[in-house]
């Protein structure tokens, strides 16, 4: 006779309390690390990702420069031994420059990220858990959002006010939150139907229990994956809406803000006005996207022999 499994217990699992420490888990977590390690283009984005936020958080601590002063005797510099990228329009070094706009962009780019996630994880998992008539209408409001594209409301808010850090991170969480929900509510799914939860419905487990201690612990690849993309199509947001002037104001700046100035310099022939912050928005939305695929491989069980 198979064992009844208590409330809490997770299948393979000996133990109603913590299982993080099982030798399965352990095993488990060993198994992922060691398939994300063979991606190669999984390894290059996170330590693409990794030398950029030491370069962005770290940098200007070892390279001073002032960015909330102009210095009009120093102005449309070509990068040499003072100023290793050059200076911009109004002095400001371009390197110190791309450090601290790096700082915004990836700061909103990952909190907006992680918000979207939470807010999908929840709204998702509650839907494709409750089912019936209260799923239909929650997916039915995922679906008007899709509708709308995320750039349209953006401009809308932009256009009515001017956000600041905090203000783009609140508004790229709630327009963005939509795709990562449809993946846990599919997931959710799936899993709601599982011995597991079932025992736990059968004992009298509340709903919110099913969901905390089953539902989301089992979806914690989906989760992940779906944040490291969350957060590449974050930061490319922010890059849209400053690149169109309606993102965070001077003297702060982002990626997507040093492209806009530097557009029109780009005609005059200082490309080091675009070109070292077009780069950085590649390479970090790149790699986000290259660490999520080696996630999504390496907690897809049917790949594991």
């Amino acid at each position: 006779m198979s064992a009844v499994l208590q409330p809490g217990q997770v299948p393979g699992t000996g133990a109603t309390g913590d299982t993080s420490r099982s030798p399965a888990a352990v095993s488990g977590a060993r198994l992922v690390l060691r398939r994300f390690a063979r991606n190669r283009l999984a390894v290059i984005g996170l330590a693409v990702v990794v030398l950029f936020l030491l370069f962005c958080f770290a940098g200007p601590f070892l390279y001073v420069t002032k960015q909330t002063h102009t210095d009009l005797a120093h102005v449309n510099l070509a990068p040499g031994a003072g100023h290793l990228l050059g200076t911009d329009a109004v002095g400001h070094d371009e390197l110190g420059r791309l450090m601290y706009g790096g700082r915004v962009s990836l700061l909103v780019g990952l909190a907006a990220g992680l918000l979207a996630t939470v807010i999908g994880t929840l709204w998702g998992s509650v839907a494709g858990y409750a089912g019936g008539w209260i799923e239909a209408v929650m997916m039915r409001v995922v679906d008007a959002g899709i509708a709308i594209p995320a750039l349209f409301i953006l401009l809308v808010v932009s256009a009515i006010s001017t956000p600041g850090v905090r203000g783009l991170v609140v508004i790229l969480g709630l327009v963005s939150w939509l795709v990562p929900s449809r993946l846990m509510r599919a997931e959710t799914l799936s899993l709601k139907n599982r011995d597991y939860v079932l025992t736990l419905r059968a004992i009298g487990g509340g709903h919110g229990r099913a969901i905390g201690r089953h539902i989301l612990p089992n979806s914690v690849s989906t989760i992940v994956v779906a944040a490291t993309f969350q957060v590449a199509d974050a930061i490319l947001l922010v890059a849209y809406v400053s690149y169109l002037g309606l993102g965070v104001q001077p003297p702060s700046t982002d990626w997507g803000g040093m492209l806009s100035a530097g557009l029109t310099a780009a005609y005059s022939g200082r490309w080091w006005l675009i070109v070292p912050p077009g780069l950085a928005v590649i390479l970090v939305v790149c790699a986000f996207n290259a660490i999520g695929d080696g996630l999504r491989d390496a907690f897809d069980v049917r790949g594991r022999g």
